[in-house]
């Protein structure tokens, strides 16, 4: 197991090189992926080569035009991550890669190791498909964005939005096995974003032999490449992190295992308790209402 404190990855200053954070398999000693969160500014162009990964572009904040070759698509998010689904891309192991914006972006470019070719593909807002996970103060949303059934080869792309003082992964699960159908082994990073930037979460990671547990704050990210994890966000803050996985199972799948002290949880989830929610922002009013709202202070906004 990688030391405790290799695991969690601070943001760089971007300076002119516009580099925030960056990771792959030869830093985090696995086989698959990776990200790479850069600042590209206003008027700039952006190319690089990617030989042995597959990518999916996710912006963070702002938008671009993506050239491959003759083709070029546009990437977008609304506001920040918090504001809206964005509009991403896949593009094929073996591109080279062209990023130019007029008004800057940030976008976080999702990495797996791959041999098999696919089509690029332009993921919209409404390709996206929003799951509300869990329920009480476990339930959270998560946004599909590349799933088993996308036509790619290894790589697996979600967000996951926590509200104010509620869980997520959750139960604790794991995917470091390959015990299909019940386990698939798997890589993974979390990349974190914090609103407001202020706030913290607290992230927990175990197994045989170990039990770390971090502060997460807004930009950070985690390398988990084993043992059951679960993460919760403090309250008035809301929690996102961008998932990206990777395995080599026959079937591409996310199946994980959950801790079998905390399976029971489940057996008391019912869709009655998240009918009519759509949103993070739903599920927060239905368990907080105002509590923990900076806009329920005079003066005052989430902002």
């Amino acid at each position: 197991m990688t030391p405790a404190n290799e695991l969690l990855m601070k943001p760089r200053d971007p300076g002119d090189h516009g580099l925030v954070m960056q990771v792959g398999p030869e830093e985090a000693g696995w086989e698959y992926i990776g990200l790479e969160v850069r600042r590209i500014g206003e008027g700039e162009t952006f190319t690089f080569s990617s030989p042995n990964d597959e990518l999916c572009l996710v912006p963070t904040v702002g938008e671009a035009a993506v050239g491959l070759g003759d083709e070029e698509w546009e990437i977008s998010r609304p506001g920040t991550v918090f504001g809206g689904k964005p509009t991403a891309l896949y593009l094929p192991v073996g591109s080279d890669v062209r990023i130019e914006t007029d008004t800057g972006i940030e976008v976080a470019i999702c990495r797996s190791r791959a041999t098999e070719t696919f089509p690029p593909k332009l993921i919209r807002p409404q390709d996206i498909a929003i799951e509300i996970r869990g329920s009480g103060n476990a339930a959270r949303q998560i946004s599909h964005i590349i799933t088993p059934d996308f036509p790619a080869h290894r790589l697996l792309v979600v967000e996951v939005f926590t509200p104010s003082g509620n869980w997520s992964s959750y139960p604790p699960h794991k995917h470091d096995a390959s015990r299909m159908p019940e386990e698939a082994d798997l890589e993974e990073i979390y990349y974190y974003r914090i609103h407001p930037q202020d706030g913290f979460a607290l992230q927990r990671l175990y197994g045989p032999g170990y039990d770390h547990a971090w502060t997460i704050r807004d930009g950070d990210l985690l390398q988990v490449p084993e043992g059951y994890h679960a993460f919760c966000v403090a309250h008035g803050y809301t929690g996102y992190y961008l998932n990206v996985l990777a395995g080599n199972e026959a079937t591409r799948t996310m199946q994980p295992a959950d801790d079998p002290r905390y399976a029971w949880v489940r057996d008391t989830w019912t869709e009655k308790q998240v009918s009519g929610l759509e949103t993070w922002e739903d599920i927060e009013m239905r368990i907080n209402g105002m509590a923990g709202r900076r806009d329920s202070l005079t003066g005052g906004d989430r902002t």
